[in-house]
């Protein structure tokens, strides 16, 4: 496969053809190969971790195993937490991550005796996702956030969340509405589970503190499902990688988030900037600094930053800085001195 962009075939987003081109390459590896290029290089490289991330390492897999095809790469979708318990065990090499590691999983891979280290590959940022009919909210404060998704919340109904704010918690963008002009209908609620780097990311951002979150909302380990969610109700709500928005644009809208300067949307300019705050982030490769004794690791670690920013655009997410990657070659090439 080359690096041509995948267009999406019969509605099908391109990162679900993506996903699938990955899973049937990894699968017919498993067997007799006969296309790519046989570079000498063999073996396996397990990843796994966020499902969010994982169309980018998905598709810098597929161009390396293109490239060297007699080497597996596995790009699995436990989610970031689940992720990381399997890689401070020792079970992976390298682990896609919407978040930094925690202190409790730092401590887990010390403990186990697995040294690692960070690579930056990606910015994203999280969308508010709201039914293409709604045509009452346009923008929220991070403030009107915290209080329609922490725990314990009281706003059941759009006009809940009206009743609720106080006049100051509305940004200086949008006039203050009447409660009449907000419908008293109720809000369906979607979004990541527990699982997810995105939800710890979001939930830390918006309420205060990871894992606070209303038990009455619809969580999931696949974004597509968060898609279809609020596609079908005009009166839903979610949260999701802003990449899956702009493959489903047709369908959905966004609400602008004010964090105090102004409503911002996420589009590429102000993710990579860093004005759509807070819920803009980098994206991490965690990496086990035992696998780089493999040499087919660390061709693939070289690969993956020389590709990355172009896979970013390719599946709905931003560059990080090009200083960045620059930097991370160079304490790539400190590492290997052991090596090679």
């Amino acid at each position: 496969m080359g690096t041509e962009p995948i267009s999406g075939v019969d509605g099908v987003s391109r990162r679900r053809v993506l996903l699938g081109v990955a899973g049937s390459s990894v699968m017919g590896l498993s067997g007799c190969i006969t296309r790519g290029e046989d570079s000498g290089l063999e073996g396996e490289i397990v990843v796994d971790g966020s499902n969010t991330l994982r169309p980018n390492t998905a598709l810098v897999a597929e161009q390396f195993m293109w490239q060297n095809n007699q080497v597996e790469i596995p790009v699995r979708p436990a989610g970031t937490g689940a992720g990381f318990q399997q890689f401070c065990r020792g079970e992976t090499d390298l682990q896609n991550a919407s978040r930094e590691i925690a202190d409790d999983e730092a401590e887990m891979c010390e403990e186990n005796g697995v040294d690692w280290f960070r690579l930056d590959v990606v910015r994203d940022g999280i969308a508010i996702m709201k039914h293409e009919d709604n045509d009452w909210c346009d923008c929220l404060t991070t403030e009107q956030l915290g209080l329609l998704w922490e725990r314990g919340s009281e706003i059941e109904t759009w006009r809940d969340l009206v009743v609720e704010s106080d006049e100051d918690d509305w940004s200086d963008d949008i006039d203050v509405p009447d409660e009449s002009d907000w419908p008293d209908e109720p809000i369906s609620l979607y979004g990541r589970d527990s699982a997810s780097g995105t939800f710890d990311y979001f939930t830390e951002e918006i309420t205060g503190n990871v894992g606070n979150i209303r038990n009455d909302y619809s969580g999931t380990p696949d974004t597509n499902a968060i898609i279809r969610g609020v596609r079908d109700n005009r009166h839903a709500i979610g949260f999701g990688g802003a990449g899956y928005y702009y493959e489903n644009e047709d369908d959905l809208e966004l609400i602008e988030v004010d964090d105090g300067d102004g409503c911002e949307k996420p589009e590429p300019e102000t993710i990579r900037e860093g004005t759509y705050s807070p819920l803009s982030r980098p994206m991490y490769l965690y990496v086990r600094e035992r696998s780089l004794e493999r040499e087919e690791v660390r061709a693939f670690l070289r690969f993956y930053l020389d590709n990355t920013q172009a896979a970013s655009l390719d599946v709905g997410f931003f560059e990080v800085e090009d200083e960045t990657i620059e930097e991370q070659h160079e304490r790539l090439d400190e590492l290997y001195e052991d090596y090679e």
